[in-house]
């Protein structure tokens, strides 16, 4: 049997990216291939990346249009099956989502349809969940369309927000999060569990 080949599309830390390296390392997800990571920016996620022994490749944006970018990211994805976005700060092209229509998810720091969308990414998020004074946040794992953050969700998990809780305090709860579910959901779509 093949293996299930995913590749990464990074622009920041790569926290992660490393979660799902470490289970990679681990043996815990077999059949699993890391083909390449892809960034628009040189940041830590490559270069974690590239100690580790992946592919990991700096495409400059400068100059470009979002479809002429994005189809130069499409020649290194070749036939992966499926591309997981982790602090990927562009928004992509329309033609790109088309192209490879339900292989892209994203993971988000809220409980969407609460604070998502435009403006809403990093600790932005976890202020707007301090200011509305919410009981619970966490983090949702989707299906990327044309829309901003509006594709199908795959997978929610939920934390308390608690009293002498801090922007910082948030983030690190909701990455827990994160580190924990993103893995386990590239695991279901490479046991077919996720269509």
């Amino acid at each position: 049997m093949s293996n299930f080949k995913i590749a990464v599309l990074a622009s920041t830390n790569g926290t992660d990216l490393q979660a799902i390296i470490d289970e990679m390392k681990a043996g815990k997800m077999p059949g699993v291939e890391l083909s390449v990571v892809l960034s628009n920016k040189e940041c830590h996620a490559l270069q974690r990346a590239r100690e580790q022994g992946f592919e990991a490749h700096y495409i400059d944006p400068e100059g470009k249009s979002r479809d002429e970018f994005d189809r130069e990211i499409a020649e290194f994805l070749g036939n992966v099956d499926l591309i997981v976005l982790v602090g990927y700060m562009r928004i992509l092209s329309e033609w790109f989502v088309r192209r490879f229509e339900r292989k892209i998810i994203n993971v988000h720091p809220s409980l969407i349809p609460k604070f998502c969308g435009k403006g809403f990414f990093g600790s932005n998020v976890h202020k707007a969940v301090m200011e509305a004074e919410e009981k619970e946040t966490g983090m949702t794992i989707f299906m990327v369309d044309e829309g901003c953050d509006t594709g199908d969700i795959v997978l929610q998990k939920k934390c308390e927000v608690e009293e002498g809780d801090t922007v910082d305090s948030l983030k690190d709860k909701v990455q827990a999060l994160e580190k924990k579910w993103y893995p386990e959901v590239i695991r279901m779509f490479s046991r077919g569990e996720i269509a």
